[in-house]
């Protein structure tokens, strides 16, 4: 699978665009220069105790206090309060070793928050969820640290292995490898990405996370909360972490201070490869001229259209998302079943890459078209949950009920992303809004090649006259309407002066009567 990142820099800020074959799957805003990112770590002052919650909140700067709950404190939470202490007041903080560092007693799972923290103390809190809607961040005491290969957990001494790696050789190499270079106090999960590094590559990824940890330690000194103590990398580079493989074949921006940034980052962590890296600077924007900005337009929104004339519907409620799958049009089919198998194939492929594409968590209820055979109901919650297996969120996807829904939990770690596909109407001078002009074409071509196919009448296209000088402008071989004609079959276009400039309607010229979808 090709993966190519582009990445547009505007005075509005950086956007960054992922594609798998050419298709958009995530699209991410840097906030580098904001506050509040998940990963962030920060110095923080417990300002609430609330036994019934089992939670506190805590000041780390957030108008609304971030909220820490006693299964986020972790079971070294006692190592950690002395080891921020520590820290902080230290006169000799640049030399104190921390694999000498004396952890204390872990604490019980089942406890009561008011009897493990106690007189407000200061703490080290990492961001897990950045601010939601009125609610502030969320955070734990489980500080983790993640680099290319492993990710480092202080105050403990495991070493777990990826479940994903399945060779059990593999996870034994890279058990004996990893024991044998963790300083102590440190512990380290080993990541998918690992299978098959050699020693001296995971060696350099310790290192790295190990003197990140020594900066937290030395920012610490004197620190005062609430204040920031350690930034995640910046939206690129943790982009490039997690995702850099032999799949990905391109690096585009239009900044060249970011493609200086990410060459060095290449060249750090995977040497020979920063040729995958280039500076855009051509005339149109850099989304543009990738086929980003239509697939904007065209994926966000109520509505998302599947090629084959389908169609799914989102709709956000308080409590859940919904996604309801149709297929988009009347006409009978002689096997239904197999109708609605295909059409639902094709929307939980879509599903798989709109939750990733808007980063939507929480509980997700997908109403699939209705399916009689059980065998292809199980078929379509396996392929659900094979789709998402690159999904870098945590999810879990539940069979397909006797109703055709689908029960999906995914991972909420920031708000969801909102883009409006719609912009002002040029007839209407502002009072209303319709779809993209951008997708109108595409929308017409998808229903002349579905009408074509499966209707037998004459098809009329009645479009407005500037709509239509569109589609029949240039030579007669070379036009849009040509090339539709010769593609899906011949047809007639008719200009009405009445229609709204976006409107469209088909009609049976046979029988003069208007195809409804």
């Amino acid at each position: 699978m090709n993966k190519e990142l582009i990445i547009q820099s505007s005075e509005a800020g950086i956007e960054i665009a992922l594609l798998e074959e050419k298709k958009l799957v995530e699209l991410h805003y840097d906030n580098s220069g904001g506050q509040f990112n998940v990963g962030d770590l920060y110095l923080g002052k417990v300002k609430k105790i609330m036994p019934g919650l089992n939670a506190v909140f805590v000041d780390i700067g957030h108008d609304k206090d971030a909220f820490l709950h006693y299964t986020d404190l972790s079971p070294y939470f006692k190592s950690l309060v002395k080891f921020t202490e520590m820290s902080i007041t230290e006169k000799q903080h640049l030399d104190f070793d921390f694999s000498k560092f004396q952890l204390e007693p872990e604490i019980v799972k089942t406890g009561k928050i008011n009897e493990v923290v106690v007189n407000k103390p200061r703490l080290l809190v990492q961001i897990l969820k950045e601010p939601i809607s009125s609610k502030g961040p969320r955070i734990s005491c489980e500080v983790s640290l993640p680099g290319r290969f492993i990710v480092v957990t202080p105050f403990n001494n495991f070493v777990n292995v990826s479940r994903k790696i399945h060779s059990t050789e593999e996870r034994k190499r890279l058990q004996r490898i990893i024991e044998s270079i963790k300083p102590n106090n440190f512990g380290v999960i080993v990541r998918t990405a690992a299978e098959g590094q050699s020693t001296a590559e995971l060696h350099k990824d310790l290192l790295q996370i190990i003197d990140a940890w020594k900066s937290i330690q030395f920012n610490l000194k004197g620190a005062t909360p609430p204040q920031k103590i350690l930034s995640e990398q910046n939206k690129t580079t943790s982009l490039l972490r997690d995702l850099l493989n032999k799949d990905f074949n391109k690096i585009v921006a239009n900044d060249s201070s970011i493609v200086k940034d990410a060459k060095e980052y290449i060249a750090n962590v995977a040497p020979g490869r920063e040729n995958i890296v280039s500076l855009y600077n051509n005339g149109a924007t850099i989304f543009d001229h990738y086929g980003i900005s239509k697939q904007v337009k065209s994926s966000f929104g109520k509505t998302v259209m599947l090629d084959s004339g389908g169609y799914l519907i989102i709709e956000h409620t308080e409590a859940l998302h919904v996604v309801d799958v149709n297929s988009g049009h009347k006409f009978s089919n002689d096997n239904q079943e197999e109708t609605a198998l295909n059409t639902n194939l094709e929307a939980a492929k879509e599903i798989a890459r709109q939750l990733r594409l808007r980063d939507i968590g929480g509980i997700i209820i997908v109403d699939f078209i209705d399916m009689k055979s059980a065998d292809n109901r199980r078929d379509i919650a396996a392929y659900v949950e094979d789709l998402m297996k690159d999904d870098r969120a945590k999810h879990s996807v539940l069979p397909l009920s006797k109703f055709g829904l689908l029960q999906i939990t995914r991972q909420r770690l920031r708000p969801e992303i909102k883009i409006s596909t719609s912009e002002v109407c040029p007839s209407c001078e502002g009072s209303g809004k319709v779809r993209s002009s951008q997708l109108l074409i595409d929308d017409i071509e998808k229903h002349v090649k579905y009408l074509k196919a499966n209707l037998n009448a004459k098809l009329e296209l009645h479009v407005h006259p500037i709509v239509k000088s569109h589609l029949t402008k240039g030579l007669l071989w070379n036009s849009i309407f040509a090339k539709w004609k010769k593609n899906y079959g011949a047809f007639t276009i008719v200009e009405d002066e009445g229609f709204e400039f976006l409107q469209y309607k088909f009609f049976d010229n046979n029988t003069g009567e208007e195809i409804k979808f």
